[in-house]
């Protein structure tokens, strides 16, 4: 498929006549028409980047570097980027999934800076895997990750895309007839992140604005930051990233959940729940 045939007719997808409004429609296409429409999805500046072929998807060498898991009956597609053959993170890793409604939603996103050194936190002491830390933790590898200026669920330092992706998105989505898509924040700090980016809550708003209240002096979550972890420290709720960590260690007293956001294209929401508040 070229270029010119991605361009979906009249503001939307289409193939042989077919207007198209979910994943599960596309993902029953020719592998070669829906991995066309999914292209839309990289964004061009992290391809050049890292020398990554916009045309073959691939290195110099012709070794692929990008991977579109869509099979045919799924709801799901899922965009890997790798760096280099073989590296062991993703530059780029997207998940999008279609709700039982037919809405879009964000399932995962995750953007690493593969220079940026690495931090075992995705795995426990026996090389398990800790599902971002909410089925086992390594506070080793988690302690070195936040004093290097990383956030909860992170194992290398990103590289500031998520501002750049959120237009194609939101292009994508429109694409395909929606004017909104969902996303479950991981963590505090994304939360914040995407309220930053104009999201709106689906569930969640009233919590988070407890939290920014009891963060406050003299608030529970506050008097909470008593020092007895390396991720409790007195002045974590000062910034976004401290916050989070405590959230990570559990100061809420319950597993974070319960917060669902979504995004109106081309729309801000202006909500901010810390205002003010650094990173």
């Amino acid at each position: 498929m070229t270029s010119n045939q991605e361009q979906p007719a009249g503001g939307r997808f289409e193939h042989e006549g077919i207007t198209l409004h979910s994943l599960h429609q596309m993902n029953q296409l020719p592998t070669a028409v829906k991995e066309g429409f999914y292209r839309r999805l990289l964004p061009k500046p992290l391809l050049a980047a890292y020398g990554i072929d916009p045309e073959t998807l691939g290195d110099a060498q012709g070794t692929q570097l990008v991977t579109f898991t869509c099979p045919e009956g799924s709801r799901i597609v899922e965009v890997d980027v790798r760096p280099e053959a073989g590296f062991p993170d993703p530059l780029l890793y997207l998940e999008l999934a279609d709700t039982r409604l037919n809405q879009i939603e964000v399932m995962l996103l995750v953007i690493n800076d593969p220079e940026s050194p690495r931090f075992e936190t995705d795995r426990d002491w026996r090389g398990e895997r800790t599902k971002f830390g909410t089925l086992e933790r390594n506070i080793p590898a988690e302690i070195q990750a936040m004093n290097a200026g990383l956030a909860p669920g992170q194992v290398r330092r990103g590289l500031g895309l998520t501002r750049n992706l959120g237009p194609l998105l939101e292009d994508f989505v429109q694409c395909l007839g929606h004017d909104y898509y969902l996303m479950e924040p991981l963590a505090y700090h994304n939360a914040i992140m995407f309220e930053r980016l104009g999201f709106n809550y689906v569930q969640g708003l009233r919590k988070m604005q407890w939290i920014h209240v009891a963060f406050q002096p003299g608030g529970a979550l506050q008097e909470a930051l008593d020092g007895s972890t390396p991720f409790r420290q007195p002045d974590a709720w000062r910034t976004v990233r401290g916050r989070s960590w405590a959230i990570h260690d559990g100061i809420l007293g319950e597993p974070w959940h319960g917060i669902r956001m979504y995004k109106k294209v081309g729309s801000r929401a202006g909500v901010d729940t810390f205002p003010g508040g650094p990173y």
